[in-house]
C-alpha cells in the first residue's frame, strides 16, 4: 500500500500497521462483494488505493484535527467512500454511513463488522428521510458526500444533518464555480455559509479536485429537506 502510505503522509497522517491491515481487508472485501453487487467500477489494487482510499482521506484537509467524540455522517456512502475510510484513519471519530440502496448497506454492515469498527453505524435510508428524523437532524459535526449530486441539490441533503457550528464537505471536481454560484440561495436558505474551497492535487490522483466547505450558521427551516425526489427535481434557486 505504498501509494496510500505516501499520500497519507502528504496529508499529515501516519497510518499505523493496524490501519493498513484494515485497508487491506477492506480492499479484499470490496473486490469479493463487487463480483455480485455493483459497488464500484474501480477494482485495480493501485487505483483503489489512490482513487478511493487516498481521495477519501483528502477530506481531512477540511476536517482538520478530529476531536474525540466528533460525529460525522457520510451521505450516499455507497461502498464507504469517504466515510468508512475516514473511520479507519480517525478511530476517535463517530461515523454514520447513510446509504439508501439495500445491497450497498448490506455490504457496509458486513465490512464494518469484519473490520471491527465499533464507532461506525450504518443507516439504510434516504437523505431526505434522515434529515427529518430527530435522531439525525442537526445531530452531526460534519456531513460529507462524494459523487452524490450537483451542489444545489446536495446542500439540501447535507445541511439539515449538521448542527449549528458544524459543517459540510462536498468532494467535487475542478470546475466548481458554476455549481457554487447556483447554490448560493440554497446554502443561505438552509442555514449555511460558504466557508472556503480547497483545491486538492496529490500525486497519482489525476485531475485537480476541490473540497467545498460549508459552515452551518443557522438552524435549517422545518420545511427542509423536502420529500424524497423533490430536491433533485426542483433544487432551491
Amino acid at each position: 500500500m505504498e501509494q496510500l502510505i505516501a499520500g497519507a503522509r502528504e496529508l499529515g497522517l501516519a497510518l499505523t500497521a493496524e490501519q493498513l491491515a484494515r485497508f487491506e481487508l477492506y480492499y479484499e472485501h470490496l473486490v469479493a462483494w463487487n463480483s455480485r453487487v455493483n459497488l464500484t467500477a474501480i477494482t485495480d489494487y493501485h487505483e483503489v488505493q489512490v482513487k478511493h482510499f487516498l481521495d477519501s482521506l483528502t477530506c481531512l484537509l477540511a476536517l482538520g484535527e478530529v476531536k474525540p467524540g466528533e460525529r460525522l455522517i457520510d451521505v450516499g456512502s455507497g461502498a464507504g467512500f469517504p466515510g468508512l475510510v475516514l473511520a479507519i484513519a480517525c478511530p476517535e471519530l463517530e461515523v454514520t454511513l447513510l446509504e439508501a440502496t439495500g445491497k450497498k448497506a448490506a455490504f457496509l454492515k458486513d465490512v464494518v463488522s469484519r473490520l471491527g469498527l465499533s464507532k461506525v453505524r450504518i443507516v439504510n435510508a434516504r437523505a431526505e428521510g434522515a434529515g427529518r428524523d430527530p435522531v439525525h437532524r442537526e445531530a452531526y459535526d460534519w456531513a460529507v458526500a462524494r459523487a452524490v449530486a450537483a451542489l444545489p441539490e446536495l446542500v439540501e441533503y447535507l445541511l439539515p444533518l449538521c448542527h449549528v457550528g458544524g459543517g459540510c464537505v462536498a468532494q467535487k471536481g475542478s470546475d466548481i464555480a458554476g455549481e457554487i454560484a447556483m447554490s448560493a440561495t440554497a446554502i443561505d436558505v438552509l442555514g449555511g455559509r460558504l466557508e472556503r474551497t480547497i483545491p486538492v492535487q496529490l500525486p497519482d490522483l489525476g485531475e485537480l479536485r476541490t473540497l467545498v466547505v460549508i459552515s452551518k450558521v443557522a438552524p435549517t427551516p422545518s420545511a427542509y429537506p423536502r420529500r424524497p425526489g423533490v430536491p433533485h427535481k426542483r433544487p432551491i434557486r
